[in-house]
């Protein structure tokens, strides 16, 4: 693994980078808004993923970097976003097809940025569909802006919503909460499916 510092308009963000002998791909992965990549469930697909010979970067917000827990404000996350996965496209994973991902606010900052970072597929851990209580306020719009193939995989009982299946986007719905853990297994298989597809050599992406 691999640290690399990368100066941001926002901040310093950093990009932890698991490097594979010969990549495939590469699976970027963002965090949730409380910060982190001890979350189980980037740790099982990161993994995962390594297994399947992509190279992985985990990508640290500025905001975390600078030992902050609230998060700042979309429009920050996603230059920050963009700022790091440009670094990386000019550096270790210069020639790879990219599949952007996360979970919950990683997740989004992954939909809505897909475009302008040239993501080939993007992988949406616990996509936090609306606040919990307030599903008027629906984000289903940034996962309907994602041009490339998606795939969700959602707790049953997240209290941040459901979304909904659409043509080339995936829901897989596993047993627990926001978190993920309480099906980690399952978590694995269906990302291990679609990696497989959008990922591998001659894969639907």
């Amino acid at each position: 693994m691999t640290p690399l510092d990368v100066e941001t308009p926002h901040g310093l963000a950093r990009a932890q980078v698991h490097t594979a002998d010969e990549p495939t791909a590469a699976l970027v992965l963002g965090h949730g808004a409380g910060g982190g990549f001890g979350a189980r469930d980037l740790l099982v697909v990161t993994e995962l993923a390594r297994e399947l010979g992509l190279s992985v970067v985990h990508v640290e917000q500025p905001y975390l970097v600078a030992g902050r827990r609230s998060p700042a404000p979309a429009h920050q996350l996603d230059t920050a976003w963009i700022t790091v996965v440009e670094h990386l496209r000019a550096g270790p994973l210069e020639g790879l097809p990219l599949v952007a991902g996360g979970r919950s606010s990683g997740a989004r900052v992954a939909c809505r940025t897909a475009a302008q970072t040239g993501a080939t597929a993007v992988l949406c851990l616990a996509f936090p569909l609306h606040a919990p209580g307030r599903p008027e306020k629906t984000r289903a719009g940034e996962l309907d802006a994602v041009a490339v193939p998606v795939l969700v995989v959602q707790g049953e009982s997240d209290p941040f919503g459901m979304p909904a299946a659409a043509p080339g986007r995936e829901l897989v719905i596993v047993k627990g909460n926001h978190s993920l853990k309480g099906d980690l297994e399952g978590v694995a298989a269906a990302v291990n499916d679609w990696l497989r597809r959008v990922a591998a050599p001659g894969g639907d992406a």
